[in-house]
This record gives C-alpha cells, structure tokens and sequence, in this order.
C-alpha cells in the first residue's frame, strides 16, 4: 500500500493511462480526484472506486477547472500528494505548410499549457505541506522528431523542457517535477484521431493491441498499466531523489533499431554495392 494516505489528481483520470493510473493509485492505499471532459465516464469510474475517488468535470483548457480540480483534493482530504497532468489528445494532423494557427494554438492548449497550469495550481498547496509530487504525461514524439505531427511532438517536447524548468524551481520546497515519455500504448486516443465516439474506447484499445506489438524491441504492445506503474514510482517516496526527469517508457522505440531492423534497412544500399563491385572486378 505504497500510497497509503495520499491523494492525486489525475487530469484526463477517465480514459486511457488517466484511468488506469487512478485506479492503480486506490489500489495502492490512496485516494484520488479523477478530473475529465468526459464528464459521465469519470463518474461511472469513481463510483467503481467507491469512497477512495472523487470526479469533477475539466476541461484542461479551462484555468478555472485544473484550480478546480485541485480545490476539490484540498476540500475533500485536506492535502495533494501527486499531481499528474495527463489530459491530452492527438492535436493538428497537418504540416507546417498548411497548418491552420488555431490547429496550433489548440493543440498547444491542451497539450502544454494544461501542464504549465497544473504545476502552477498544484505548487502552492504543495509548498505549503513541504512535499509533492507532479508528474506530466510527454511522449517519445517530443524526443524523436517526425515520429508524429509536427504540433503533437513539439508540444510534448516543451512538456520535457517545462518539466526540468519547474523541478529547478520547486526543488527548493521539497516538490519533485517529473515526466513520462509513453511509446505507443494500446488506449483510445487512436480513436480520437479518426473522430470515433467514446462508446467505441475499449474496442479502439483492442484493436490497437496487435499492429503496436511490432512497433519497439520488446515485441509486445504497450499497455496503460506500464505508464501508470512508472507515474506510480515517480510519486513513491523511494524516488525521493529523483526529479527533473523524463522517464522513457517505450519497450526499446527510442534506443534506436534491432540488429535485425538495421539489416533490413541497409541491405538493399549493400546489395547495390556489392554489385558495383562485381562490375567492376
């Protein structure tokens, strides 16, 4: 019960890693607010959490819901042990050339500055205990360029910036600032990029499961349950020591490719020089 006593916020807590991670941090003895645009799944969540959980509808776009948010940890149980700012969704699909500058600044809004907000919001009541935890969701697309859109990967390459910015802030007053950078997890934000309805979420993360399998070294997809287990030991106490860091959680995608992926890439440019050679012998 490693996080006996606690309490969270969780932006995005209804769907996805937001919900798995609300409900691995019950699970662990603590309790959460689960704060989510989709007003009626994070009610149907807390009621399955039971006492443990509160639900309040935000909209990360919105100062006044993440201040909301963490008002309704304070007011309920008196304190804010993690803040994990994980609300998100693909952002602008289009490149440069044609990107509409409200494409931009929406992606950029719900991507980025919800997690500025929610350290500035969560950092007082955190300051005030002498002790907390803020966790942001980035990704491997804000440490490789062109592994998504333009937008999506520049916004979560800020989030890795911001996030090293504010632990040398708040270090000071014993906050630890961290993130996770996720490779491709089965969840249903690859529905929200075709516009798919939220009743179809668990079928969308099914059939996630099996393209993303091939996708990094380890050969098998990524799950929310790996992203929820690190957001959990980056708010332990036994990573009190750590902060400032983006936490690769990808199954190998960013270490680079296989033996067997880089023979497959250069066997044609060595074929073609080894037929070069025989010409010329």
């Amino acid at each position: 019960m490693r996080m006996q006593g606690k309490v969270a916020v969780v932006t995005g807590g209804a769907s996805g890693i937001g919900k798995r991670t609300a409900e691995r941090f019950v699970e662990e003895g603590g309790r959460v607010v689960i704060a989510d645009i989709q007003e009626a799944a994070a009610g149907r969540l807390c009621e399955t959490l039971g006492a443990a959980a509160a639900a309040i509808r935000c909209d990360v776009t919105e100062e006044a819901d993440i201040a909301a948010a963490i008002a309704l940890a304070g007011q309920r149980w008196g304190r804010l042990d993690l803040m994990f700012n994980n609300a998100g969704r693909p952002g602008d699909p289009n490149p440069i050339e044609t990107m509409p500058a409200a494409g931009w600044d929406d992606t950029m809004a719900v991507l980025l500055r919800s997690v500025m907000l929610g350290i500035k919001h969560a950092a007082p009541v955190m300051r005030a205990q002498g002790s907390g935890a803020i966790v942001s969701t980035a990704s491997i697309a804000g440490l490789i360029p062109g592994s998504t859109a333009t937008a999506y990967s520049v916004a979560k390459s800020a989030v890795i910036q911001l996030t090293k910015c504010a632990a040398l802030e708040l270090a000071e007053h014993g906050i630890r600032v961290n993130c996770v950078c996720p490779g491709p997890i089965a969840t249903p934000i690859f529905g929200r990029s075709a516009a798919l309805p939220s009743q179809l979420d668990q079928r969308v993360a099914e059939t996630a499961r099996a393209p993303l399998a091939g996708f990094q070294p380890i050969r098998r997809e990524g799950r929310p349950d790996d992203i929820a287990e690190a957001v959990l030991y980056l708010a332990d106490d036994r990573a009190g020591f750590v902060t400032g860091v983006a936490l690769t959680v990808d199954g190998g995608f960013a270490a680079g490719m296989t033996p067997g992926e880089r023979t497959r890439i250069w066997a044609p440019l060595r074929g073609a020089v080894a037929a070069l050679a025989e010409d010329a012998g």
